[in-house]
């Protein structure tokens, strides 16, 4: 189960400082990103040395000759965000290029500042009420066949956001009925009754939410945000809709061991989670939280066994998968009509 490239037993949580935040020159209303986003959390990460990219790391860039300006212009066109731009997704060169892209909805300034994300935040605008119809005819006019919705944490509003989600679901299945969409969701913590409620008008075809990390990590890598709450958000849509395949992923590389993985993986499957994407966190600044190790592919091949082991319907897992990577292939048994469950 080990490899020279992980770490045999369970490290302290990463080096970190506590320092006072200060008020100076912080405007809530402008996008805030990497160091200007991070420097206001209280607890901030200390950079230790920088591990050298193993040649197994390698992304494609787009390029004229592929379908990937055609994609941006068209989102610019219709004041739509993706999540491959604003989290600084190392695959937007081939998947814009192949016509694939994850919409990020309710705008781009989250209302949280997980430091391994690269999404900008601050205060969010007021919701456009125009972005379901807006998203619909852009899906509808790239012929897209599946599709991932994803969002910023909107703290600020009593549902999370839920309801914007299901209208957009739903002008989506007006213009292209035959498109399949899967939702990445964030917790709705605090909400999460009320969001699954209103989610009931219009479920996705494939509900996702990340875990991200081992719960040891969680207080550096994810604060605001609960591992079990998280687990049980997944549990609770399943116990509401059987049918249809529950999905979560996991990074690697912030500190974790091997056996943590293994047992987020375990914890997944004891809340029905069916789904699994693994893929190798990358630092999207000097500012975010430090690659802690690189996993090797040979680990990552481990991961992919046991999980169909554990019994998920599907596994990718791999240096540069990401959650929504391919997804119309991760979830190819909902494309082909085959029984969700």
């Amino acid at each position: 189960m080990s490899n020279p490239e992980a770490t045999p037993h369970a490290p302290a949580a990463n080096p970190v400082v506590r320092e006072a935040q200060s008020l100076a020159d912080y405007n809530p209303l402008a996008k805030q990103k990497a160091a200007a986003k991070l420097s206001r959390i209280p607890v901030k990460v200390v950079q230790g040395e920088v591990l050298k990219k193993p040649d197994w790391i390698r992304v494609k860039a787009g390029s004229p000759s592929t379908r990937f300006y055609e994609i941006k212009d068209v989102l610019r066109q219709n004041k739509l965000v993706t999540v491959c731009e604003e989290a600084s997704c190392p695959n937007i060169g081939e998947c814009f290029g192949k016509g694939t892209a994850t919409f990020m909805i309710m705008g781009d300034k989250c209302t949280r500042r997980c430091p391994f994300c690269d999404v900008g935040h601050g205060r969010p605008d007021p919701l456009d009420a125009n972005e379901p119809e807006n998203l619909a005819r852009t899906i509808a006019a790239l012929k897209l066949k599946y599709v991932v919705i994803t969002s910023v944490d909107r703290d600020d509003l009593r549902d999370g956001g839920a309801q914007h989600f299901v209208d957009c679901i739903r002008q989506i299945r007006a213009l292209s009925p035959a498109t399949q969409i899967e939702v990445l969701v964030p917790d709705f913590r605090g909400r999460d009754e009320r969001a699954l409620e209103i989610l009931k008008a219009a479920p996705p075809d494939v509900m996702n939410h990340n875990l991200e990390t081992a719960p040891r990590l969680y207080k550096e890598a994810r604060p605001g945000s609960d591992y079990q709450f998280s687990l049980n958000l997944l549990k609770k849509f399943k116990a509401l809709h059987p049918n249809i395949p529950t999905k979560s992923g996991i990074m690697v590389g912030l500190g974790e061991t091997d056996e943590e993985i293994l047992q987020v993986m375990q914890d997944m499957r004891d809340h029905g989670i069916n789904m699994l994407t693994i893929g190798q966190y990358l630092a999207p600044s000097t500012s975010h939280l430090p690659v802690r190790r690189y996993v090797h592919p040979d680990t990552f091949k481990m991961f992919e066994e046991k999980a169909y082991a554990m019994g998920f319907s599907h596994a990718a897992v791999g240096a540069m998968v990401r959650s929504s990577y391919h997804a119309d292939q991760q979830a190819g048994h909902v494309l082909a009509g085959a029984p969700k469950a």
